[in-house]
């Protein structure tokens, strides 16, 4: 049977680390890295395993990339502390295992739940995510937010989920929207895009409309009306952050000359 580590990247995350942890009871290890933590999540970690590590923070992809490199085993099963692997995908994994990996990676349906339920509709649905990875065929790349992992070959796809704790409260989702569309607009410029009174007027409502009605967010109820919404104002603050970073910089430029 093919041996695997699963890695977790974590800051202050008491209140989710317990239950990620005891659901991989079934992996060959866990590696946790953490980048400085200064509740309760080391404590907790050490009940689970020895292999806890400090790394200060430079990003998700190299905080992640670190907690690749200090596993035992080539196998990995990368999560967030707020994810959990589902009964039936712990199931498809196990089974994966026992036959051999016949891909360098599988894609993840990623199921997240907010307000109550789980929303099965919209953008955030299926929302597939490649975590389950040979590390030697693959590893983490991406910008500030929106990481991901590549790998040398096609990934398989997996039908079990991956559980999203992602928003417990509408005010978790808004504290994070500052932090994420800040991150995005530094994306944005490093890649040379730009905004525009077409973007900020244009972008948010098709946001919303393929969310909410293309692709069947009315369907989740409230919540899936809320997440249509949040989506369309991330789309916004994105857009509205990343042409103050482009004034401030022909402001800058003007000034220099």
């Amino acid at each position: 049977m093919e041996r695997i580590s699963a890695t977790i990247i974590t800051h202050n995350e008491e209140g989710n680390i317990a239950e990620a942890l005891e659901r991989l009871g079934w992996v060959n290890e866990i590696v946790v890295v953490d980048s400085g933590s200064r509740d309760r999540t080391l404590d907790i970690c050490a009940l689970y395993t020895d292999k806890v590590f400090h790394r200060d923070w430079t990003g998700f992809v190299d905080q992640k990339n670190y907690a690749v490199e200090r596993a035992s085993n080539d196998w990995i099963l990368s999560l967030d502390a707020d994810e959990r692997p589902s009964a039936e995908l712990e199931s498809e994994i196990q089974s994966l295992r026992r036959g051999g990996f016949k891909r360098d990676g599988y894609r993840i349906p990623r199921v997240a739940h907010f307000m109550g339920r789980w929303i099965r509709h919209g953008d955030w649905y299926p929302d597939y995510q490649l975590r389950l990875f040979d590390r030697r065929r693959g590893r983490w790349q991406g910008g500030r937010v929106h990481e991901s992992v590549k790998t040398e070959g096609s990934p398989g796809q997996l039908q079990g989920e991956i559980q999203h704790f992602t928003y417990r409260r509408l005010s978790d989702y808004l504290k994070r929207l500052e932090t994420y569309s800040t991150l995005a607009a530094q994306d944005y410029r490093q890649k040379g895009r730009r905004s525009s009174v077409l973007r900020l007027l244009g972008d948010p409502p098709a946001t919303f409309l393929k969310g909410y009605f293309f692709r069947g967010g009315f369907l989740d109820g409230v919540p899936g009306l809320m997440v249509a919404v949040m989506a369309a104002i991330s789309v916004y603050f994105k857009y509205a952050k990343l042409y103050e970073l482009c004034l401030n910089d022909e402001l800058r430029m003007t000034s220099d000359e």
